[in-house]
């Protein structure tokens, strides 16, 4: 696969598991009556931005995430005072429009001083001109300009925290959820091309050969046949290979294969592998693939989910328990160029890798750490046992300090990264 092509598809694995997260944020939000002022994939710096009806949609500089932006969850509106001289556009009599700035500039406005103003019960504003007040109503989508910047008002009941407990963790948990379903298809998908290795092969095949390996450095290659190790015939016994192998520390084998019909004899040597005491090649045998039915495939998509999340949270332990080194944590550098390497290896079995990230995210965000989806849930959960709603302002510490902790934790391990690129690590 060409670079081009390499740099394109990771690009793509990224953008895809985030967008379809977020999308199952905007979705449901949506669906929920809840105003949704950004749809974003990355943080940071906006590089692209377009709005297609009430919500805009962004390209952000760092590539490590997105968001979803709903009413009410920030200080979004610059506060009206009474007062305060504003110039408002009408239609009809009502309100589509209020301007606090540059109100010289402003045509067909009225312009006045704010007697009173509700945009988000009443949805009424009382404006006094030339000694007369009139009062008007505030259409539900007018728009608040001010410093160039227009920003949509939010009546209540377009708010994130008006609607109900069960509608808001359905908006949330719809993210995680989004990320599972597509994990599940991948994993499906996967099955499809690849197929299954046969039970109770006659024969094996390389299944993969480990780079700066001995049989890297010779001339075996994935989808050889075994045919035979030093005369012995190996047939589908995959332990005869490897107890051949283990016992030749420096001593060469000579490994019989079939490729595209025809018998390539090649010698390799065997070197000590310190931590099991035993002869390796860098070589991994495999059994002959075979298509899957349409129901198997849905069985075998189902057991790929529940052994990779086995293994999630397996490495999830070693974290909280610190049995860890530093060097063995990787942040997005590192998972990009993970990325690249397996897309490099071609379509299939970068399938299966997106669908492992897309299962990670969808576990990582249901975890109750401040700032991410499964705290957001650990609140809402909280306040349907209490009655009512945590403090927003203590909710928000929570989470602020949360996101400064993964964001020091990413900055820690992207350093980490870079540090593996710049000493040729892999």
């Amino acid at each position: 696969m060409h670079m081009i092509q390499v740099v394109f598809m990771t690009v793509m694995v990224f953008f895809v598991i985030v967008t379809i997260h977020e999308w199952g944020h905007f979705y449901f939000a949506k669906r929920a009556g809840i105003l949704v002022r950004e749809f974003a994939i990355g943080f940071g710096p906006k590089l692209f931005s377009i709005k297609r009806g009430e919500t805009r949609y962004t390209l952000r500089l760092v590539p490590a995430g997105g968001f979803v932006r709903m009413a009410g969850e920030d200080p979004e509106l610059v506060e009206v005072q009474p007062g305060q001289t504003v110039a408002v556009r009408l239609k009809d009599d009502v309100v589509t429009r209020i301007y606090l700035d540059r109100l010289d500039d402003r045509s067909n406005v009225v312009r006045g001083e704010v007697e009173a103003i509700d945009i988000e019960r009443k949805m009424k504003l009382s404006l006094t001109a030339d000694g007369v007040t009139e009062s008007y109503k505030v259409h539900p989508q007018a728009l608040m300009i001010t410093k160039g910047k227009e920003t949509q008002v939010a009546p209540l009941d377009r708010q994130f925290g008006s609607k109900t407990v069960g509608q808001r963790a359905l908006a949330i948990v719809a993210g995680p959820v989004m990320n599972f379903i597509l994990a599940f298809v991948l994993f499906g998908v996967y099955f499809q091309m690849a197929g299954v290795p046969m039970e109770n092969p006659d024969k094996l095949l390389i299944g993969d050969v480990v780079e700066g390996m001995p049989a890297s450095k010779v001339d075996i290659r994935v989808g050889d046949v075994i045919d035979s190790v030093n005369g012995v015939k190996i047939g589908g016994d995959s332990a005869k290979m490897i107890d051949m192998i283990g016992k030749s520390v420096d001593v060469p084998l000579t490994f019989n294969v079939i490729r595209d019909g025809k018998l390539h004899s090649i010698k390799v040597t065997p070197k000590l592998d310190k931590a099991s005491g035993v002869g390796k090649l860098g070589i991994s045998a495999a059994a002959p693939s075979r298509s899957v039915t349409f129901t198997e495939t849905f069985t075998f998509a189902g057991k790929a989910m529940k052994n990779m999340t086995i293994m999630i949270f397996d490495g999830f332990k070693k974290l909280v328990l610190g049995d860890f080194k530093m060097e063995d944590l990787g942040g997005p550098v590192r998972t990009a160029q993970v990325t690249s390497q397996i897309a490099a290896q071609g379509l299939t079995q970068l399938v299966s890798w997106v669908a492992v990230l897309s299962l990670y995210l969808g576990i990582f965000n249901l975890l109750p750490i401040p700032a991410l989806d499964g705290s957001r849930l650990v609140f809402l959960g909280l306040e349907a046992v209490r009655g009512r709603p945590i403090d927003p302002n203590r909710e928000s510490m929570v989470h602020f300090i949360g996101f400064a902790m993964l964001m020091l934790l990413m900055l820690a391990v992207t350093y980490n990264d870079i540090l593996r690129l710049v000493r040729g690590e892999h």
